[in-house]
């Protein structure tokens, strides 16, 4: 497969998770938060990690959870990779890969090059970082379809690695894949007809214009 890794985030459904498997997207995610539209059950989860299970790489994302919440959701999904969406700081970050013994990404939120120069903090912590849209204080911290001035991670060339999200749609991923030379792009509401409900045509759209930029 050519161009970036692809994930699909906020899956909920078997309809939207069988779509990201057959546009040959690399990792699921599941949100594991209650106030966000896109939130599942451990029960749902548990059904959808073993639909997925060999099949796509499974991303448990959370805000500022406690252990008790990510052992629950690692048990339930299956995951393979965490994903810490909150105020988690360096050393949260490490104390979680820790105990968990899995790869963990670290979202930080980016409005301005000082934004991205906190990545550094993070270098020994997680295994990437996704530079993401800084969202409205009070608001939930991702999936609001904002994006931000790609320039500020162009050719990104700091540890760990990293992905690009915020906004990123179908018809918008090419472009950012084109500017930033990501190797990888995460959408959410980019893929849906409305908030949490995703749209398999976009699915395949997204996929596709990933991959040929």
């Amino acid at each position: 497969m050519t161009g970036p890794d692809i994930k699909i985030c906020g899956l909920s459904t078997p309809d939207a998770l069988d779509a990201a498997i057959a546009a040959r997207a690399s990792h699921a995610g599941f949100v594991f938060y209650p106030p966000s539209p896109r939130h599942i059950a451990l029960d749902a989860a548990k059904s959808l990690g073993a639909k997925a299970a060999g099949r796509i790489a499974k991303v448990g994302l959370f805000v500022d959870a406690d252990d008790k919440t990510l052992a629950q959701a690692i048990a339930a999904a299956g995951l393979d990779i965490l994903q810490l969406h909150g105020k988690e700081t360096p050393e949260r970050t490490a104390q979680i890969r820790a105990q968990f013994g899995l790869p963990v990404w670290k979202a930080l939120p980016v409005r301005s090059a000082n934004d991205v120069t906190r990545a550094a903090a993070y270098a020994d912590a997680a295994d990437r970082i996704l530079f993401d849209a800084k969202t409205p204080e009070g608001a939930l911290p991702g999936g609001m379809g904002l994006s931000f001035d790609w320039t500020l991670v162009a050719g990104w060339k700091g540890r760990p690695g990293w992905g690009l999200a915020g906004g990123l749609t179908p018809g918008t991923v090419a472009e950012a894949v084109r500017r930033t030379g990501t190797p990888l792009v995460d959408t959410s509401s980019g893929v849906e007809s409305a908030p949490g409900v995703k749209d398999v045509d976009k699915i395949t759209a997204f996929c596709k214009a990933a991959r040929n930029p």
